[in-house]
């Protein structure tokens, strides 16, 4: 049975993920900030350990891991900040806020792949869920954007420097979601597609035999098909 770490699967794309993924017999260990939150995602799904915890934490990160056991297949670091709502534009960014955003979408996601990159298996895949924030420069996305930026490049060069791994970053594409409803505030993102939508480019590179490199999730499904 396959093992991996989802990061952020208490909601959105990290739990439509989870339930992917448990369908598939995978033994999975997900993590979300909020127990109860994350208590309530899980309850029904199997082969599932849950800890709640904030990967900017490096013991919650080393409970991560040694949860997943000796043999990992699979590391999805899809847990992220947007910073302040609404996005407010670089000039006038709060830089403990934006401190807060670097590290938990640069640095949580490098430490939690060091981390765990002792017991990466051969072949394993490595998620990193990134945006077209980070190389489009939309107005009042730089905190965010940067942070994506920065992901995207620590990606590339991890791929780099570990040719046995699958190493991806993957845009999902816009989704409806709460991250997405509070980066928006007061506007009507109904018509946007569920998170459920980019699951099948996920699953395209987890399963696949795709070469490491950047991604976009809906594309995936045409491409595998």
């Amino acid at each position: 049975m396959p093992v991996g770490i989802v990061t952020g699967a208490s909601r959105g794309l990290g739990l439509a993920l989870v339930r992917a993924l448990v369908e598939r017999e995978w033994r999975l260990v997900v993590d979300a900030r909020g127990a109860a939150a994350l208590e309530r995602a899980v309850a029904d799904l199997g082969g599932i350990v849950g800890i709640a915890g904030d990967v900017a934490d490096p013991e919650h990160r080393r409970a991560l891991v040694e949860s997943a056991g000796d043999r990992i297949d699979l590391l999805v670091n899809n847990a992220g900040a947007l910073g302040p709502s609404p996005q407010p534009r670089l000039a006038a960014y709060p830089l403990a806020e934006l401190v807060r955003v670097y590290e938990v979408n640069v640095f949580a996601p490098l430490a939690l792949v060091q981390e765990a990159l002792p017991r990466l298996v051969p072949d394993a895949a490595i998620l990193h869920i990134t945006s077209d924030a980070a190389v489009e420069p939309y107005a009042g996305w730089g905190g965010y954007g940067s942070s994506k930026a920065a992901l995207e490049q620590l990606t590339a060069i991890l791929a780099t420097e570990q040719p046995q791994l699958r190493v991806y970053g993957v845009d999902p594409g816009d989704m409806r979601t709460q991250t997405y409803q509070e980066a928006f505030p007061g506007e009507d993102v109904s018509h946007l597609p569920l998170p459920e939508a980019s699951v099948p480019g996920l699953l395209a590179l987890i399963e696949g035999s795709l070469p490491s490199g950047r991604y976009r999730a809906r594309e995936l499904v045409s491409v595998e098909a």
